[in-house]
Formats: C-alpha cells, structure tokens, sequence
C-alpha cells in the first residue's frame, strides 16, 4: 500500500526531512502533501522546490486531501497550532501525527488531534545537512510499523535516539539549543584571535577547523575529554593558563546551567 504523507508547514526542517527521501525515491512526489499559510508561501515553493509535490493553502477548499493522508508531519511554528484544525471524519487512533514542534507535549498533541497516534519528535538545525540528531518519544498505541516508518523518516538526515518525554526535554536542551551555545563559543574564541591580531575570517576558519579536528581526535582514538586536555595542557604553560582563566570565570558552570535552564523552560511548554 502506498503511504500518503501529508506535511503541515513546509518550512526547512521539513523539507531536510522529506528532501533526502525523495533524492533517494523512497517516496514518490505525487505521494507529498504539503499545507502552508500563505498564497507567497505557495507560490515560492512551487517555483523553487525542485519536486513537484502536491501542495495547498491553509483556507483550500481541497484540505481534505490533507487529512486523509495516512500520516502527518507538523512542523509548523509552535504559536500557529491552534490554527491547524483536524478534520474529524477519520476513525480515532488509525492516523499517525508526527510532530516537531519544540515544547508541544504529547497530551496537547492527543487533545487537539484525537483521531491520530502521535509522536513528539525533538531534531536540530544541522539535519539540514544531513548531520541532524533527533529525539523521539513515542505517544499511546504507536504500532510496531508506526514506529519503523517514524524512524524512516528521519534516518536520511540524521541519528535517531528513542527517550521518554521527561528524558526528550534534556535532549532538546543539548541538540537543539546546543547550536546556538557553540556557535556563541565560536564566536567568542574567534573574538580572542581578533584581539591577538588575526582577521576577523580567518579566526573564525582556524578556530571551526580546530573544534572539527579535536571532535575527529576524540572520536577516532576512543578519548575522553580528561584525555585531550592532559596531552594540550602543560606544566605551567599556555593551555593551563587559559583554563586557569576559564575556571576562575566559571564557563564550565554556566555551560552546565545554561543546558539545565533550556531544560527546564522546555517543560514550562508543555
């Protein structure tokens, strides 16, 4: 049987998971349904989306092609919800609702849509290229086939971990926030090489390829983090100066509260 996948919001998470599956002809283009919010919106993906998939207005009298689509992928912003209204001509349960809305509970997404299995997925921005991590955690009466082709639909585009939800919190904290807090990093260790005479570019190039470098290091010879700072760091030499530094400001505190703060505000969403 041919699965129809319907896709609420059809912005660039939503294309880097429905984009690798295509390319690979794991789905067909006239198998896509794609809802977005506006006539412009409409407009530019047909003009610049390079598959032809089917697609339509939020206020199209054709809406119910949407909904009787086997599965959904809701991937609009959070605050527009409660502008997505299910139709409710479809047996309770049979349908299965794949959310990535960031902070949307389980038991809201079971009370907007009762008539579907939901599961509440936490990805990040570099599934975008194809390096994405994706949390999932599983809502009532999720099938054996529900779950596989849940997972199939991420696997193209990034690593899959299954959490409970308490669990997914932390999880979005660390992948989802996590960007921004390194690209933060990035930027501050860029400035230290302004400081020190070095252009702007070049600093940000030297200090991207030495975090790519250490991450390939760490990996490769199975180290711990313990392990690369004892082989940098040397009695009374630069490196333990620096840390010295970064210890007396507490950067490895605030690092860990700020991980702990995103937590939490994600379960002030629910």
């Amino acid at each position: 049987m041919t699965i129809k996948i319907a896709v609420i919001g059809f912005g660039n998470i939503a294309k880097a998971i429905i984009t690798p599956l295509l390319d690979k002809n794991l789905i067909s283009p006239e198998d896509i349904y794609c809802l977005v919010n506006s006539k412009q919106s409409l407009e530019k993906i047909k003009k610049n989306y390079k598959y032809d998939v089917n697609i339509f207005q939020s206020d199209s009298k054709e809406i119910n092609l949407i909904w009787d689509c086997q599965v959904k992928l809701l991937s609009v912003k959070p605050q527009q919800l409660k502008e997505v209204n299910e139709l409710d001509n479809h047996k309770k349960n049979e349908n299965l609702l794949v959310s990535i809305l960031a902070g949307v509970s389980l038991d809201k997404l079971t009370q907007k849509f009762p008539n579907h299995r939901c599961v509440r997925v936490v990805t990040n921005i570099p599934i975008t290229v194809g390096k994405g991590l994706t949390g999932i955690a599983w809502g009532e009466d999720i099938s054996d086939d529900q779950k596989e082709f849940t997972k199939k639909l991420f696997k193209n585009s990034s690593k899959i971990y299954e959490f409970t939800e308490d669990s997914l919190d932390t999880f979005l904290a660390l992948t989802s926030s996590g960007p921004a807090i390194i690209a933060l990093i990035i930027e501050a260790l860029s400035d230290g090489g302004l400081s020190g005479g070095l252009q702007k570019k070049l600093s940000e190039e030297l200090v991207m390829d030495m975090i790519l470098g250490t991450i390939t290091l760490i990996k490769q010879n199975n180290l711990t983090t313990a392990d690369i700072k004892n082989m940098v760091a040397s009695p009374g030499g630069t490196t333990i100066a620096a840390l010295r530094v970064l210890e007396q400001k507490n950067l490895r505190s605030a690092l860990i509260e700020s991980i702990v703060s995103a937590s939490n505000r994600s379960k002030e969403f629910r």
